[in-house]
């Protein structure tokens, strides 16, 4: 027997694991809904934003990713206020319809080149329903698994839904990677490129299918039959400072945290591979994808775990652990990937000098100053580099020491070619591969065990009436912000230093608050009674 709000209901293992499944493969489907945009950023650029610099594409096309982002808190609101007063089951099935909506019109939207300035408009209006649709979903899908799952196995039931974000991009990997074999460059530019968004109406049709078998939660029912359904979810979740107090403590100590780690683990990674070390596209995605496969097993392994030793040991030591490793981590990648650009970087510096080192990522007419141009020529390169601020008539670049002609693009390429700075895709033999895969397996059981017990400590921390609302709106405001900016800001911050490792001192600072708050203010929930 296992006791639920209005007294005590028999555990149902055939209905728990329709309730697992159909949850988790709903989520799965959303996430990949969300996550193909972040998978086909670079195209996207190319395709919507097509400025004369190409740094600047890129960067507004991971904008307009972290726009969706952006609006998730306020489908938490909507879809938590609905959540709470109408059901879980019936607000889920709503999430779910609006996201395979707006991810297929993606599919079928007009670029740039044919429309316009109103490509990016319509492609921007889809991202923000997307990430409505997502603000409603994961509290969802976790109130309901959560809710129906014995107490001493909240943790390990409920962490199916956090494997399942994982699942959401693997899948995007995947149908990206098997979308693209089909068809050559041309096509996948011209039209291919649309197939994995269009692909969302099939996801749709299957995840509307399964969960209309469900039937809504016991606690909900529960609270419904007698009359305990909150008449304002909103309002009551901030009526206290008790209430406001887990509020914030879910948003900076757990949501923020746990979301840059994951988000490192994949985007960043990817984008380090690809930008940086300049490792062939489809490498790095199949690379990313095996490591991602694998760390599913952190996520119900530490989920499982919290059931034993409690929610909060495993999120702490997490983040304390993604402080000490993250730089090692990445250094190590850096290392085993590219060995020649890594070593090049050591032995031949590139150092910029002039009076005026201005960069601006964005700038679309070209950059202002001659050292500028300079430096955007390095950053498209993925060229690491060092400025020096001095009085000089024109520029100067120096490789190891010795000044080379900066102002000529193609004597530049050959001087960072001549003093073994590899400038092509390259494809790493199979014994580094895998080094790559294991380090980042290392980023992905950080992940893990930040993100594993996560489900069932928010649905512990907050009370039946407005559970669905109190934990989405920190959970999104976390994950949509501190997260979905994640990279847009690394990027911006490599672009503008040079620097490619820089990029990681945003994950390391939002970490580092995490933990303290974490560490000082949050309860353990492990066993706690869904009153």
């Amino acid at each position: 027997m296992a006791t639920a709000v209005a007294g005590d209901f028999v555990v149902d293992a055939k209905r728990d694991r329709l309730v697992i499944f159909a949850s988790a493969l709903g989520t799965v489907f959303e996430w990949y809904d969300f996550f193909v945009y972040g998978t086909l950023a670079v195209l996207i650029a190319k395709l919507f934003f097509p400025a004369a610099n190409e740094t600047a594409g890129f960067l507004l096309a991971l904008a307009t990713f972290g726009a969706g982002f952006g609006v998730r808190p306020l489908g938490a609101i909507f879809f938590g206020y609905l959540g709470d007063r109408l059901g879980r089951k019936y607000t889920f099935l709503v999430t779910i319809t609006l996201m395979g909506v707006a991810t297929a019109a993606v599919g079928m939207l007009p670029t740039y080149a044919q429309i316009g300035i109103a490509a990016p408009i319509l492609l921007v209006i889809c991202r923000l329903a997307q990430g409505l649709a997502l603000g409603g979903e994961y509290g969802g899908a976790a109130v309901y698994v959560a809710e129906h799952a014995p107490r001493d196995k909240r943790g390990f039931y409920t962490s199916f839904i956090q494997a399942s974000v994982i699942g959401g991009f693997l899948l995007s990997l995947a149908v990206v990677l098997v979308s693209g074999a089909f068809v050559d460059p041309v096509q996948w530019e011209a039209w291919g490129w649309r197939v994995p968004f269009l692909f969302s109406l099939v996801l749709l049709a299957i995840s509307l299918w399964v969960r209309l078998k469900l039937k809504e939660s016991p606690v909900f029912q529960a609270m419904k039959e007698a009359g305990e359904v909150a008449r304002n979810p909103l309002r009551e979740s901030f009526d206290s400072w008790p209430k406001v107090k887990m509020v914030l403590v879910a948003l900076f100590g757990i949501a923020a945290g746990l979301t840059v780690i994951w988000y490192t683990a994949q985007f960043q990674a990817l984008y380090f591979l690809q930008n940086t070390l300049r490792i062939d596209d489809t490498t790095a995605r199949i690379v990313i994808g095996i490591a991602a496969a694998i760390s599913v097993f952190w996520f119900l392994l530490f989920g499982w775990l919290s059931d034993k030793v409690g929610r909060r040991k495993p999120i702490v030591i997490g983040y304390a652990l993604t402080i000490l490793l993250m730089f090692p981590l990445f250094h190590w990648m850096a290392n085993i990937a590219n060995p020649g650009l890594s070593a090049a970087m050591e032995r031949s510096p590139v150092v910029v000098t002039g009076s005026d080192c201005r960069y601006d990522p964005f700038a679309t007419g070209g950059q202002t100053t001659a050292c500028g141009r300079i430096l955007d020529i390095l950053s498209k390169k993925g060229v690491a580099y060092a400025k020096v601020e001095a009085p000089r008539a024109a520029p100067a670049v120096t490789i190891g020491g010795t000044e080379v002609q900066a102002s000529d693009p193609a004597a530049l390429d050959a001087a960072l070619k001549a003093a073994g700075y590899p400038l092509d895709k390259i494809v790493p033999p199979a014994g580094r591969l895998w080094q790559l895969v294991l380090a980042i397996t290392v980023i992905g059981f950080l992940s893990g065990m930040t993100f594993g017990p996560v489900a069932a400590l928010l649905v512990e921390l907050f009370p039946a009436r407005t559970r669905y609302t109190s934990m989405s709106i920190p959970y999104h405001i976390g994950t949509g912000y501190f997260g979905g900016f994640l990279p847009f800001i690394s990027q911006y911050i490599v672009a503008r230093t040079g620097d490619p490792f820089a990029g990681l001192w945003y994950t390391i600072g939002v970490v580092a608050m995490a933990l303290a708050v974490t560490f000082f203010w949050l309860p353990e929930t492990a066993g706690r009674e869904l009153d």
